[in-house]
């Protein structure tokens, strides 16, 4: 029989005495990392998108991006406009916190012309007629810095005249 190294102390690293509580430790370590994966594949900390939809008398908005989103994460809002009446000048509104500890890559097909009123980003999409839609896309960064609560609440007006407003709020995590 080999003898043991004069470094090693049988009770201590063979049948670890004193040390019956670290496997505890570590499958407790292990279930709070799957309790962590669990929830992010219950879209419990974003990303997941919803479309929602707004009806007014000339037309009709559905805005699918996402409610809550992590810092670093790159996503797609679209826009889609159906206009029950004609809109001579089809323009979205959005708040700042579309823009706002945000990055936009793109902006699919380029709107008509783009503005800034009172904070708010305007987009023109042009004449809509009646019974066509126009879809918009764009494509946003969130900063790894940015974090909580933002309203994006987006008014689509023909011109200078307000059509509708659907009320948003993006969450932002760490």
């Amino acid at each position: 029989m080999t003898s043991v190294p004069d470094e090693i102390v049988l009770k201590r690293d063979r049948d670890l005495d004193g040390r019956r509580w670290h496997p505890i430790v570590r499958r407790a370590l292990l279930a709070l990392i799957a309790v962590v994966l669990c929830l992010g594949l219950a879209n419990v900390f974003g990303q997941r998108q919803s479309a929602v939809s707004t009806a007014g008398h000339d037309a009709t908005l559905v805005v699918n991006a996402p409610s809550k989103v992590r810092g670093g994460l790159l996503y797609t809002a679209s826009f889609t406009v159906r206009a029950r009446a004609a809109l001579k000048n089809a323009t979205l509104v959005l708040e700042p916190g579309w823009i706002d500890g945000m990055q936009i890559n793109s902006t699919t097909p380029q709107p008509v012309n783009e503005a800034s009123r009172g904070g708010r980003v305007l987009l023109e999409l042009g004449h809509v007629p009646a019974g066509q839609l126009v879809k918009y896309w764009i494509e946003f960064q969130v900063d790894p810095t940015t974090v909580g609560r933002r309203s994006q609440d987006v008014e689509l007006d023909d011109g200078p005249t307000r059509i509708l407003t659907q009320h948003r709020t993006l969450t932002v995590y760490p």
